[in-house]
């Protein structure tokens, strides 16, 4: 066993699968992660870095009242934002990063909320995390997580089509 990021581009590259990212609070440290892997480039197509709520709406798709209604701080919006760079780059997968790395509150969310967004080919989930430390730490510690959790829905993927081959 290597990294947590080898055992995932190992993970993507058994399924045959490819990923994209979009990020905010990391600021593309999800896919330098990705892709300091050997090999990687097999498996990771690109990623959006979208600081600026625009960008996560004209180019990843989020709907206007997801951001109106919930924030960018929100699941919600880590959900359409996995969801939107997976179509937008033809991807297995999508995963993503919206949150509050601090030194302030963002939307009234604490420093250290942060969502992890992944969208694959039969669903899309948040997972929510509060997270604490300074800013690096919190946007480390992101990166971490997303890449755990993408692991995770792989396995998950992985598994359930090994039971349906079984069954």
């Amino acid at each position: 066993m290597g990294t947590p990021a080898e055992d995932l581009v190992e993970t993507l590259q058994y399924s045959d699968a490819t990923v994209a990212t979009a990020e905010s609070l990391t600021g593309g440290r999800l896919a330098a992660r990705i892709t300091n892997v050997p090999g990687s480039s097999g498996v990771f197509v690109g990623g959006v870095v979208s600081y600026w709520t625009d960008v996560k709406v004209d180019v990843l798709g989020v709907a206007r009242e997801t951001v109106d209604e919930h924030g960018v701080v929100s699941a919600e919006c880590a959900r359409e934002m996995a969801e939107g760079v997976r179509r937008l780059m033809g991807t297995t997968y999508g995963l993503s990063t919206t949150g509050v790395a601090g030194p302030q509150r963002q939307e009234d969310e604490p420093v250290g909320t942060v969502f992890i967004g992944i969208a694959g080919p039969d669903r899309a989930e948040a997972v929510p995390l509060d997270l604490s430390g300074d800013r690096f730490t919190i946007q480390e510690a992101s990166v971490d997580e997303a890449v755990s959790a993408l692991a995770d829905m792989i396995a998950l993927d992985i598994q359930g089509s090994e039971d349906s081959a079984l069954g």
